[in-house]
């Protein structure tokens, strides 16, 4: 059957993104198709949800001319669906599984039955790497989100929140009830496909007592040779490049260093490419030896830095400057004065494994290597033909008392009271000691709802400040989920996510609205359009 896309609206989420409103899943995945295969220029990614496409461009410019290109063209509602059947064993144990089912109004027994004996299709992907939203092919109940997520979520753990079921591929936060587990690895990097689940495949959850681990795919790379071993990783240390645009539609987020500025700076400095590999670390506690001679900078919070020679006598090393650490000798960071994230580059480049382009540590999902532990050999990249090592730098002036970001109001602003919108802006926010790499949780007065129900899943942005039940926001930031169900009453704007990184728990921060910061123009929410 064909008919004519119709548009419901079109909303502007920060600079640079748009949220095309559309009536059905259909109309998603026809939409979702021409702009894979028609990508315009610009155009960094496209997340299908549920009732949305989200598409991201290079630029507020680029941004607005997709916007108008997706108002004049005409496409059909047509699709070509893989269709296959994956069969899931699922230990029905889960710790909401009453919960769950009194709050379909019926037995747990029940749920059981009826979630083991339909066939599931997998809609769209999204919120991590291999986390497909299974549509009923039934009819039951809606399940609504828990009023407030779990920080974590056990890997195969397998959920229900509204009209969807869902697995969770690897251990994360989220919102979902949790009725049962599977061993099925559901994002397996090194295979051919890396999601076990794809849009259009349908699924059937079986019922069984025990459950055996699968093992994944073992690496047949050769390990190569180490640069320098992780003596101490401090309080978390990670490894991080600039991250991997243009996967979100797939559930992988863009992850990378959360400071670009001051990754792309340690790099200038000894001489790499601004996207080479480099160290994420919090406050200080990095200690690491030389086992080859190493030309090294670190930039980002002012750390005190001290190099022990292999004779055992210390001496102090300026930051935001080229320096050499040799075979043998030892370096390790303080505590900062102020900020809260260093990063360190090695001439040439970490050269750890790629996945899915990119070196990044992703803490939400677990994409690319893991956070560096104890006695972590590290390798270095040959030095790029040519290049040079740079001049010192001036450190970047530390974070005030107060940070304030600028942000563009909306998508879901009008989830909002108006009392609401003006208190995310006249008050002053306080980082708890919750947040992470995912997102800056934030305390104080509770933002109220103008409307009662749930959202609709949809993609989100780097940037998005969105607002649980509990009314307090969380500010997302590069490792976090590509789709959520909570209300985004603004997205921060790019120049100012930096200063987020440099930010710890107990640090206070104001939002500044930045009204027409958005790309124009968009088709006003709920006003129907006919191509």
């Amino acid at each position: 059957m064909s008919a004519t896309l119709q548009i419901v609206g079109i909303r502007a989420v920060g600079e640079r993104s748009i949220l095309i409103e559309l009536p059905g899943l259909n109309e998603v995945l026809s939409l979702q198709a021409f702009l894979l295969e028609n990508p315009d220029e610009g155009q960094v990614e496209v997340v299908a949800a549920a009732e949305t496409v989200l598409v991201t461009a290079s630029s507020k410019a680029a941004a607005t001319r997709i916007s108008q290109r997706i108002q004049q063209v005409e496409l059909v509602t047509d699709h070509a669906r893989n269709d296959a059947v994956v069969v899931i064993d699922t230990v029905y144990d889960g710790v909401d599984l009453a919960e769950a089912a009194a709050l379909a109004g019926m037995t747990p027994e029940a749920l059981v039955a009826m979630h083991s004996q339909q066939l599931w299709t997998a809609a769209f992907t999204g919120f991590a790497p291999g986390f497909a939203y299974l549509v009923s092919d039934g009819k039951y109940p809606p399940i609504p989100r828990r009023t407030s997520p779990r920080t974590s979520v056990p890997a195969g753990s397998v959920a229900m929140a509204g009209r969807y079921s869902a697995i969770y591929p690897g251990e994360s936060p989220g919102g979902w009830h949790l009725i049962g587990r599977t061993s099925a690895p559901m994002w397996l990097p090194e295979r051919t496909s890396p999601a076990l689940v794809n849009p259009g495949n349908r699924v059937q959850f079986r019922p069984v007592r025990e459950i055996v681990a699968v093992q994944g795919v073992p690496s047949t790379a050769a390990p190569a040779s180490p640069a320098v071993v992780v003596r101490s990783p401090g309080l978390q240390t990670t490894v991080q490049d600039l991250g991997r645009p243009g996967y979100a539609g797939v559930g992988v987020t863009g992850s990378g260093a959360l400071d670009r500025a001051a990754l792309r700076r340690a790099n200038r400095l000894v001489g790499n490419g601004a996207g080479d590999a480099g160290l994420e670390t919090v406050l200080g506690g990095l200690d690491l030896v030389a086992v080859q001679d190493q030309v090294m900078a670190v930039t980002g919070a002012p750390a005190p830095l001290t190099i022990t020679a292999a004779t055992g006598e210390p001496r102090r090393q300026a930051g935001n400057t080229p320096f050499a650490l040799m075979a043998g000798e030892r370096m390790s960071l303080g505590q900062p004065a102020s900020g809260f994230r260093s990063y360190v580059a090695f001439r040439g480049g970490l050269n750890v494994p790629q996945v899915v382009s990119s070196r990044s540590t992703d803490m939400l999902s677990g994409t690319g290597p893991a956070p560096v532990g104890p006695d972590t050999a590290l390798p270095v990249g040959p030095p790029s033909r040519g290049s040079v090592v740079g001049n010192p730098e001036s450190p970047v002036p530390p974070p005030g008392d107060i940070t304030v970001f600028r942000f563009v109001p909306g998508p879901r602003s009008d989830w909002f009271t108006q009392e609401a919108a003006a208190s995310l802006a006249e008050q002053v926010w306080v980082i708890s000691p919750s947040s992470n790499r995912i997102g800056l949780r934030l305390a104080g007065d509770p933002l109220e709802r103008a409307r009662d129900g749930e959202l609709t899943s949809e993609g989100t942005v780097n940037g998005a400040i969105q607002i649980p039940p509990s009314g307090l926001p969380v500010f997302f930031l590069a490792d976090h989920p590509v789709t959520g169900g909570y209300p985004v009453i603004g997205v921060v704007i790019g120049p100012d996510l930096d200063q987020a990184a440099q930010l710890g728990p107990g640090a206070k921060l104001r939002f500044q609205a930045v009204p027409d910061g958005g790309p124009v123009p968009v088709l006003p929410p709920h006003l129907h359009h006919h191509s």
